[in-house]
C-alpha cells in the first residue's frame, strides 16, 4: 500500500493507535463492536460501539503490503442467504490459500463469472498460470473469453482449499447473525479477507524463530498502513 492511500486521523477524537487497534480487533478476531468497546472500557478508553462500526467503515481502504500472489489461482463459489434472499460468494485463493478476493453476486452464470474475473485482473494486473475450479460451467465460458491462454484444471477434490477457506467466513456471519443486505456483506468481506492474510503468515511451515521475526515485520506494516508509524494524537 503506498503512502497516498495511507487513512488520515485529522479531526477524530481518539489517537490513531487507538482506532487502528479497534480495527485490528474487529477484523481479526471473531468479535463484535458491542465486545470491543467492553475490551476498551477495561482499560479506560470510554468509546462507543458506533465509533467503531465507522472506524471499520473507513477500514475498507486498508490493504496489507504483500508482494505478488501466486500464480494458480483457485476459485469457487458458495450459496448464502442474505436478509431472506439467496446470494453467491465467490472467492478466490492462490496456491498457498492466501485470499486474492471476495465478490457477493446474485448469480452464477457466465455473466457474473466474468464480471468476477474481470475484478480479478483488475485487481492483481496478471494473469495467472493457471486457474483451479469445480465443474460449473460458467468458468469455462468466462476464462474462454477473458484468458484464453491460461491452463484450467476442473474436477471434485481439486478445490479443496478454496471451499476450506469459506470456513472464516461462516464462523463469522454467524457471529453477525448474518450479513444484512449485499453491500454490507461485499464491504465487510473485502478487508476481512485480507487482515487474516497479513496476520496468518502459514505458522505450520516455519520455526518459531522466524515465525517471530516474520510477525514483527507485519505488526509493523500494519502500523504503516493504518498511519500510526509518525502520526500524533488528534482530539477535538
Amino acid at each position: 500500500m503506498d503512502s497516498s492511500t495511507t487513512p488520515s486521523y485529522r479531526g477524530y477524537r481518539f489517537p490513531c493507535e487507538i482506532i487502528a487497534h479497534c480495527v485490528w480487533l474487529y477484523f481479526r478476531l471473531c468479535l463484535s463492536f458491542r465486545d470491543i468497546q467492553e475490551m476498551m472500557l477495561e482499560r479506560g478508553v470510554d468509546v462507543s460501539y458506533e465509533a467503531i462500526r465507522l472506524w471499520c467503515l473507513n477500514a475498507r481502504r486498508l490493504r496489507h503490503q504483500r508482494g505478488r500472489p501466486g500464480g494458480t489461482w483457485r476459485l469457487d463459489e458458495v450459496l448464502r442467504k442474505i436478509n431472506g434472499n439467496l446470494a453467491y460468494l465467490w472467492r478466490a485463493v492462490d496456491q498457498s490459500g492466501e485470499v486474492l478476493d471476495v465478490l457477493v453476486q446474485k448469480r452464477r452464470n457466465g455473466k457474473a463469472a466474468r464480471r468476477f474475473f474481470r475484478k480479478l485482473l483488475k485487481g492483481h494486473r496478471y494473469v495467472p498460470r493457471a486457474v483451479v475450479t469445480d465443474k460449473l460451467a460458467s468458468y469455462a465460458s468466462a476464462k474462454k473469453d477473458l484468458m484464453p491462454g491460461v491452463a484450467h484444471h476442473r474436477g471434485r477434490g481439486l478445490n479443496n482449499r478454496t471451499e476450506n477457506s469459506h470456513q472464516p467466513t461462516r464462523v463469522r456471519e454467524r457471529a453477525m447473525r448474518r450479513f444484512k443486505s449485499m453491500r454490507q456483506a461485499q464491504r465487510f468481506l473485502s478487508v476481512h479477507a485480507q487482515v487474516p492474510n497479513h496476520f496468518r503468515p502459514g505458522r505450520h511451515c516455519m520455526r518459531a524463530c522466524h515465525y517471530r521475526t516474520l510477525m514483527a515485520g507485519r505488526f509493523a506494516s500494519w502500523s504503516e498502513i493504518t498511519g500510526m508509524s509518525g502520526a500524533t494524537a488528534t482530539r477535538v
